[in-house]
């Protein structure tokens, strides 16, 4: 039985102390110096902690007692709170409370590549040096909103720049009083990978940038507390001096999470993270972090999925989220990870409690639940010394509300912050709202009487007619007037009575309209039908957690988990097409075994191994695409002319459907490339497509080291980009080249002398280039730029791997030859743009036909999938033989790469990476019934039509679950229509990729 009841407020006389204490219904003016007793009350001392019929004594903004047979001195003001709970007010540590306007840098046409200002960092977006205190100003009705709704304490910062400066403590007391409301004007410092609004420069325009940003940072700043940077900067100066502060990073995805802790753990900083709500899709890998997690609770909108159409557009992973949400935290505290909750990205502070109560109903722990809005928050910003608990000598500040926290009715009284009361609903006022049988005059009535903010409002229908009401409720007697209709005038009847409390039902005297009187009977509605339909929701709710089990990635075609042992695999009776000196062996098994090539042969056996039927089919290495851009998550970093430092490694997406798309098309190695937008470009990261694994475990081990480079029309900023950056002609970009090399030469000279130096990620790339130690993948087309690439390297003693696309490559097949070169290029693709003009589809097999080692790249998320046709298209635009055409995508590549000796053929000690094929895989018929890396059998044909099938079910489920929940009058989203993005050398921007 519901009961919206409460104990009577005892009242006391103002005029006693008038001088010191002035309660009313927004907030008291100022403290008082007497001490202030709230008695008989449920305190929550912490969240461990609860005594019942307890004594809370404050004075001077201060907890001076909590517990049983407090002692009151003699000026003590009494407020009787018995049988209301007392918790300790919440603290925000993420906002931008009271911070004035950042002032935007003047907008322009052109890019800007320099910094704006002197004495700083040569990064305008690196601002360790900005202060909340030197930007706020008190925002009392946003300080309003937050008190309503529990926040007792803000950590505020400047919401601009990638490291953004340190934070302040502030105290939500109404007024401007600054030095009264702060508590701590260093209390963290605050990172995002974004810009500044105050300047528009260019770098970084990638997360590889603020990645290799940060990173350059932290060297720059040990170099200059070493005093090897002589040159004063102010921002590097700032970040010493607040380095020992804890250190916050808000991030946009759990991918962004785990990068920022990647450098954390290089540098020894251990970053807070201020998460994104999609922990919960990695959570082993979001554990092994040690981070602690500050999480927001905005919960995605259900799609409005009544049109057919429209749905397509809807993916699974969508969908998932929408249902995974609000289980986050449940998910994250259940494995270990310290969490809080902040109001980021909710529309109302007041939306955070009900967004938690969700959480809650869904398996969260309430004792964690509360931690996390108390004493977790108070300890992630070093102030557990004065905050989160109602403990002795901690700031006063604490609600007082009905019920417990996550109840129904659960309503917040009062918040009291540093000691100042707000209140919001009169503690004695009997909460008489709820639905109710009225039963007078020989006739039962449907009432509803609603309170919102302690002010009442009553509904009253008579099978379907609704009279008209005036509801008066002062202390504790209620009157109400009831019309014929609700548009009536003519009196009804009036009912009076006098409010109890702790009774589910009251009575009174009813007046008539024709002056008789009679009583009447209220009595509060069982809410066993409610109760039946929650217990039936919270039913739906396990039933569809249980179906829609995690995957990974949470999304379509996910795996069961999210690493797999390899397996020992015998592979019978099939064709094997080896790759190697053998050639294609008939009838021949592969065992496979600890993740490598076992044994190749005829009649083998292995008891402990699981038998593949390969009779009829073949059997061949995986695939391995030399220039690809799929499982990134952004591919260019254009913002300078040479991105060296920055890293495709920091930028891997293993949440990408075209992982498992192309590992479908027999796939299981690429070469991640940065794009064209810069003649030096970033680091490559060569991957094994583990679909399902993380982003560490996608990149190989122990690697060759390779770099991006670009020629042509891109790097000049032919189509795109403004005029205003270096190089803009064919003979800039070698200029560029020149400098560069001139510039890692001379560090490394420097570097060799012993003595101290400045760290340069990126003269250490360079100097590797010089040294051997890295490659380069060069995005080619022209003959003359190709020429001109391969005397640099001569000059500076180094040799160019692989000119990939090199569309004119067979003009100068046999100087490339000469050079050492190798080439990845396209079967047959030509005149998508001017310097594509001379493309042949011969390109391939006459350099091949020189002796140039050939791979066919697919560059495309599409293409991807058929490179075995893309292959088999050299066997018609030149002759080349079906066993090289092969190596085009197998062996060649692997060569390029400097990887042949773990992949690309049918060897034994080799990796295990195999594909099973159903017909010849030069064969447009033919598709991989099977494709295995290292063991592990990521695709299989069979196990992808039953994932069709399981996918159809989960999403027919969750459409009707949205359905239900707009049938509800929830809030819906609509259906935003959209395509796969697919990026190339050429996407510039940031794209987040649309999974399915």
């Amino acid at each position: 039985m519901k009961q919206n009841v409460f104990l009577l407020f005892c009242l006391f006389s103002l005029s006693l102390f008038a001088q010191d204490y002035f309660p009313d219904n927004k907030a008291v003016k100022t403290r008082s110096s007497n001490y202030i007793a709230l008695e008989s009350a449920i305190i929550h001392i912490s969240p461990t902690e609860t005594i019942e019929n307890a004594t809370l004594l404050i004075k001077d903004g201060k907890i001076v007692e909590a517990g049983k047979n407090v002692k009151l001195p003699q000026n003590t003001v009494k407020i009787d709170a018995n049988g209301k709970h007392i918790y300790p007010s919440f603290v925000e540590v993420y906002s931008d409370f009271g911070i004035k306007d950042i002032q935007k840098a003047p907008s322009s046409s052109q890019p800007q590549y320099e910094p704006n200002r002197k004495g700083y960092y040569w990064n305008d977006h690196v601002r360790p040096e900005q202060s909340a205190k030197s930007h706020f100003k008190f925002d009392e009705k946003t300080a309003a909103t937050m008190r309503k709704a529990g926040f007792g304490a803000v950590n505020t910062h400047v919401t601009d720049g990638f490291i953004r400066g340190n934070g302040a403590l502030m105290a939500l007391v109404e007024g401007d009083n600054f030095n009264s409301n702060l508590l701590n004007e260093n209390s963290g410092m605050y990172y995002e990978f974004s810009k500044s609004k105050q300047s528009r420069q260019a770098y970084p325009s990638s997360i590889m940038g603020y990645t290799a940003l940060l990173r350059q940072f932290y060297h720059d700043s040990k170099a200059y507390q070493n005093k090897i940077i002589e040159e004063k900067d102010l921002a590097i100066e700032a970040y010493l001096a607040k380095k020992s502060l804890p250190q916050l990073f808000s991030v946009d995805d759990y991918l962004d999470a785990l990068r920022a802790d990647k450098i954390g753990d290089q540098f020894g900083v251990q970053y807070t993270i201020i998460g994104s709500g999609d922990e919960y899709k990695r959570v082993e890998t979001i554990k092994a972090t040690n981070a602690h997690f500050v999480l927001p609770l905005k919960f995605p909108d259900a799609f409005n999925v009544e049109d057919p159409f429209l749905r397509d557009y809807l993916s699974l992973g969508e969908m998932k989220h929408w249902q995974y949400a609000p289980v986050n935290a449940k998910i994250l505290s259940e494995n270990g990870i310290d969490i809080s909750f902040t109001t980021k990205g909710l529309k109302s502070p007041e939306d955070l409690l009900k967004n938690l109560k969700k959480s809650v109903d869904l398996g969260l722990d309430k004792t964690i639940a509360f931690a996390a809005l108390t004493t977790q928050p108070a300890k992630v910003i070093g102030a557990s010394d004065l905050l989160g608990t109602l403990e002795k000598g901690k700031i006063a500040n604490f609600i007082i509300t009905s019920h417990e926290l996550f109840e129904d009715e659960f309503k917040i009284h009062e918040n009291w912050v540093q000691g100042h009361r707000h209140s919001y609903e009169p503690l004695d006022v009997v909460d008489i709202s709820g639905n109710y049988d009225l039963v007078f005059n020989g006739e039962t009535f449907d009432m509803a009487i609603k309170n919102k903010s302690g002010k009442f409002s009553v509904e009253v229908v008579k099978d379907t007619l609704k009279l008209g009401t005036k509801l008066n409720y002062e202390e504790d007697w209620m009157t109400l007037i009831l019309n014929d209709t609700d548009k009536s005038k003519e009196e009804y009847a009036i009912l009076s009575s006098k409010i109890e409390p702790f009774q589910s039902s009251f009575s009174g005297k009813v007046i008539l309209a024709n002056g008789d009187t009679t009583g009447f009977k209220a009595t509060q509605k069982t809410e066993e039908s409610s109760e039946n339909s929650e217990k039936k929701d919270e039913e739906e709710e396990e039933e569809s957690m249980e179906m829609l089990s995690m995957s990974y990635p949470n999304l379509a075609y996910g795996r069961d988990e999210a690493s797999t042992e390899s397996e020992r695999l015998l592979i019978k009776n099939a064709t094997v097409i080896t790759g190697e000196s053998e050639g294609t062996l008939e009838n021949t098994d592969v065992l496979l075994k600890d993740g490598k090539i076992d044994k190749i042969g005829k009649d083998l056996s292995d008891r402990g191994a699981k038998v593949i039927d390969g009779t009829g089919k073949f059997l061949t290495a995986g695939i391995i695409d030399e220039h690809s851009h799929i499982a990134g998550t952004s591919i260019n970093e254009g913002g300078h002319n040479s991105s060296a430092e920055v890293t495709m490694e920091d930028a891997v997406d293993p949440d990408d459907i075209s992982i498992y798309r192309a590992i479908a098309g027999g796939v299981t190695s690429i070469q991640l490339l940065h794009g064209s937008a810069n003649p030096i470009g970033g680091r490559s990261a060569i991957l094994k497509l583990k679909w399902g694994e993380n982003a560490e475990d996608l990149i190989y081990n122990n690697s060759p080291k390779y770099i991006k480079f670009a020629l042509g029309e891109n790097v000049k900023q032919s189509n795109w980009g403004g005029n205003s950056r270096f190089p803009q002609t064919r003979m800039g970009v070698e200029q560029v080249f020149r400098d560069y090399f001139s510039r890692a030469k001379a560090y490394g000279e420097k570097k060799a002398t012993g003595e101290p130096y400045r760290y340069d990620d990126e003269m250490e790339t360079l100097l590797e280039i010089i040294n051997g130690e890295r490659f380069i993948s060069c995005h080619s087309y022209v003959q003359s730029e190709i020429n001109m690439l391969m005397k640099v390297a001569e000059e500076f003693d180094f040799k160019v791997n692989t000119f990939t696309h090199i569309l004119e490559g067979y003009k100068v097949a046999d100087i490339m030859r000469e050079h050492g070169a190798g080439a990845s290029t396209f079967s047959d693709w030509w005149a998508y743009k001017y310097e594509v003009k001379d493309a042949i589809p011969f390109n391939a097999s006459i350099m091949h036909n020189q002796g140039v080692t050939v791979a066919i790249n697919s560059d495309d998320g599409e293409m991807i999938r058929r490179l075995n046709q893309e292959a088999a298209k050299s066997m018609k635009y030149g002759g080349v033989s079906a066993e090289d055409a092969w190596k085009f995508v197998t062996l060649n590549p692997a060569k390029l790469l400097h990887l042949d000796d773990r992949v690309g053929s049918i060897k034994e000690g080799k990796d295990a990476d195999v594909v099973l094929w159903n017909a010849d895989p030069l064969s447009i018929y033919a598709k991989p019934e099977k494709t295995i890396i290292e063991g592990v059998v990521y695709f299989d044909i069979e196990k992808d039509k039953v994932m069709r099938d399981q996918i159809q079910k989960e999403r027919q489920f969750l459409i009707h679950k949205m359905m239900k929940a707009k049938n509800k009058g929830l809030k819906t989203q609509p259906i935003q229509k959209k395509e796969k993005a697919f990026l190339h050398c050429d996407s510039l921007d940031d794209i987040n990729h649309i999974h399915e």
